[in-house]
């Protein structure tokens, strides 16, 4: 039965156009164009001033403006066309198989799916909205659970000193497109609750649970924000990775047991549970429960779960994987290992390792498909859980193997991106006129997008201008919005600092060398790197005659002591007149702001210490805009860099085309041997050199046309080889052949 859902406070909109609210509650309109357009066209100012929310801008505009457009026959014919639109792609199913389809519920800790919803801190979140919007594009049987944090991911604001500081805001559910899920199993319209226990039976943990709609996708979020609940029970999901390691736990358990129950609730029979990254491993053992409820021995159980069960891991480092000591597990899971017919000790070693219970362990145990997110970070990963993976599927220490251990295959599919959401508006109209329409039916098709390279230069180098262009005007307009709702008052907490003009990017000049830095600031990432010799990165900024400017924009988990620190120091770097006011840091990044960047700017780097970067997707982005990557080789860009022999999941590509000579960006092996400071100089003097010698005379040699030709040849080189490769389609064409049909439990 299909569950209903409350929308909260319908406008009154005139019927000739009320389903304008429909549309606007599907997140199918964020990436399509036309609905982009066709709500743009309400009014300019709201759309710029909702940071392009329809939900929100429906509720501002005057109902006299809907009254017009209500009878105006342009908008009208667009409106209708739209509508078609719409109703066409819902119908959509796919079918590029004569077998049905495996059912695939997908569990995440976070979406990233619009900056109104701001249920995401960084790339897991981002890959996650962008495997659901692509699971829909292509027709996948795809339910996506999570949760709907009240608070979200907080605001960043920089103090004048360069302190970051972190404001959470309550979400404002009616301008957001989330609808209250109702129970289908009553027929009186309640809220649909489930139910779970916590420290003890009965210690009930009420989450209620919402819809969002991502065109065929729906996405189940969970919310303990309750009455139903205690206070302790109340705050489980407020925030997105707040608290302690017990609260972590307590989201965990949430999230997983929860989520599965959710499904259940619903009527929901998924084929293949697909959980990305540890976070959600609990589900992994609910459906133990649920197995053994159902009278299985707990080895059949297990191998039921494991058959149908793929896991996603991203995480290079051994610090970065969920682990709780086994007193907090025992306070938590007493009254639940007897239902697995458990000891306590049974009940540890599914999550077991170096004496701790460890979530990406249990997910391994309890799960034979598995995947790292990017050739190099299969290597990664084989190498830190050499008990967990196959020796005949990679290099893995056989010595540490034990015959207790779950050995399966360990596979790389290399993360991709939503196209349709990370293209810019400008770059579909071009890619319109030059490769016809359907170029959207081709996004994983190598040989449809050497037409690329056939763009004429100055189309393309025009497309390219008012894309920074387009950048700095929302760098103006962000800037502004602050300073007029700012308090001005000296002595004011909340005052706007006039030197906060130059390190948030009013004197940079669209003329100059772009370079874009824009991501999670983690140590790893190395932020600074460019800053390590000032005095020639100081030559480079203050050229009189082929200057570089660098904007960087990011957030630092709050806990994150030393990702602070690498924004307060570029804060003042910024701040500092040697560099000219060619150094900036924007606040807030998000989804919104990251468009304007991967758009707008000439290069993006990306300088992290090998091997760290699991997979990375932010240059993916900026690639398929036409703004070259310019990145130490580790994660996707190993891949990405031309000329590449690639490979696929360990097996021999069959080229589709020869190998173009010309480059697509930069990269080079960062440093391995020595103490991390002479690995951070022997980088910086290689990115400096890079940066010296070939990017900056190639990006300024331009012809008496005012055109960089030979810059331009690598920006195309970098659409035409790039977005087929590490586009949604591909990555999720992946999934289907590689994890999800041999998962499925269907004979």
């Amino acid at each position: 039965m299909e569950p209903s859902a409350f929308i909260p406070q319908p406008l009154a909109l005139p019927a000739r156009i009320a389903r304008l609210e429909e549309i606007s509650r599907n997140l199918w309109w964020s990436w399509s164009p036309e609905s982009r357009a066709l709500f743009r066209s309400i009014s300019v100012r709201v759309w710029r001033a909702t940071d392009h929310n329809p939900v929100r801008l429906l509720r501002e505009v005057t109902p006299d403006r809907f009254e017009r457009l209500a009878v105006e026959p342009d908008f009208l014919r667009k409106y209708d066309a739209l509508l078609r639109s719409f109703d066409r792609y819902l119908r959509k199913r796919q079918t590029t198989s004569s077998t049905q389809p495996p059912k695939v519920a997908y569990f995440s800790a976070e979406y990233g799916l619009h900056g109104s919803l701001p249920i995401y801190s960084g790339g897991l979140g981002i890959l996650s909205g962008d495997q659901t919007k692509t699971a829909s594009d292509i027709g996948l049987d795809f339910t996506a659970v999570g949760f709907m944090y009240p608070k979200g991911y907080f605001d960043q604001e920089i103090s004048p000193e360069g302190i970051q500081l972190a404001h959470y805001d309550e979400i404002n559910i009616p301008n957001v497109a989330i609808e209250r899920v109702m129970d289908p199993r009553v027929s009186t319209g309640e809220p649909l609750i489930v139910s779970l226990a916590m420290q003890r039976p009965e210690d009930l943990l009420h989450l209620q649970v919402w819809l969002v709609r991502c065109g065929r996708v729906k996405i189940y979020l969970m919310d303990s924000n309750t009455e139903a609940n205690d206070p302790a029970n109340r705050d489980i999901t407020t925030r997105l990775y707040g608290g302690d390691r017990e609260y972590r736990l307590r989201q965990e358990i949430a999230l997983g047991i929860g989520g599965i129950r959710v499904l259940r609730a619903l009527g929901l029979q998924p084929d293949v549970f697909h959980a990305n990254e540890g976070h959600v491993a609990f589900t992994f053992v609910e459906r133990l429960r649920e197995a053994m409820k159902a009278g299985l021995s707990l080895e059949e159980a297990k191998a039921t779960v494991r058959k149908s069960s793929a896991f996603t891991t991203h995480t290079p480092v051994p610090a970065g994987h969920d682990a709780f000591s086994n007193e907090l597990i025992e306070r938590y899971f007493w009254h639940y290992w007897p239902e697995l017919g458990m000891t306590k000790e049974d009940f540890v070693a599914l999550g077991e390792y170096q004496g701790m219970f460890n979530m990406t362990a249990l997910s391994l145990n309890l799960s034979a498909h598995r995947n790292a997110v990017s050739k190099k970070h299969r290597e990664v990963t084989a190498a830190m859980w050499p008990d967990y993976v196959d020796h005949n599927n990679g290099p893995v220490n056989s010595e540490n193997q034990t015959a207790s251990s779950w050995h399966s295959s360990l596979i790389s599919i290399t993360n991709g991106i939503h196209v349709p959401t990370w293209l810019a508006p400008e770059m579909e109209q071009l890619f319109d006129r030059e490769l016809g329409r359907r170029w959207r039916e081709h996004l994983d098709d190598e040989i449809f997008w050497n037409d690329v390279r056939s763009i004429p230069d100055e189309t393309f180098w025009r497309v390219r201008q008012q894309l920074k262009t387009s950048l700095f005007s929302f760098i103006t307009d962000m800037v502004r919005r602050k300073w007029q709702t700012r308090d001005h008052s000296i002595s004011s907490p909340l005052a706007m600092h006039p030197s906060s003009f130059v390190s948030t990017g009013l004197l940079l000049d669209p003329s100059i060398l772009t370079i874009g830095f824009a991501r999670r600031f983690a140590t790893y990432k190395r932020a600074t790197l460019i800053f390590n010799n000032l005095d020639r990165l100081k030559t480079f900024v203050t050229d009189p005659l082929r200057p570089i400017q660098i904007i960087f924009s990011g957030k630092a988990h709050p806990a994150d002591e030393g990702g602070k620190q690498l924004i307060q120091q570029i804060w003042n770097y910024a701040l500092d007149p040697a560099f000219a006011g060619r150094i900036a840091f924007i606040e807030n990044y998000g989804m919104h702001s990251s468009k304007y960047l991967v758009h707008g700017c000439d290069l993006w780097m990306n300088n992290p210490k090998a091997p760290l970067e699991a997979s990375g997707t932010s240059g993916m982005k900026a690639a398929i805009n036409g703004v070259p990557n310019f990145s130490i080789l580790d994660g996707w860009w190993i891949e990405g860099m031309e000329p590449e022999n690639r490979q696929s999941n360990g097996e021999p590509q069959v080229p589709t085309r020869s190998v173009s000579q010309t480059p697509n960006g930069w990269g080079f092996e960062g440093a391995t041997h020595g103490t991390q400071e002479e690995q951070d100089r022997a980088d910086a003097t290689r990115l400096y050199d890079t940066i010296e010698r070939e990017i900056i005379p190639l990006f300024y040699d331009k012809g008496i046309d005012g055109i960089p030709h030979r810059w331009l040849q690598i920006a195309k080189e970098s659409i035409a080889t790039i977005l087929p490769r590490f586009s949604g389609e591909r990555m999720m064409r992946d999934y289907l052949a590689l994890m999800y049909k041999p998962a499925t439990t269907r004979s």
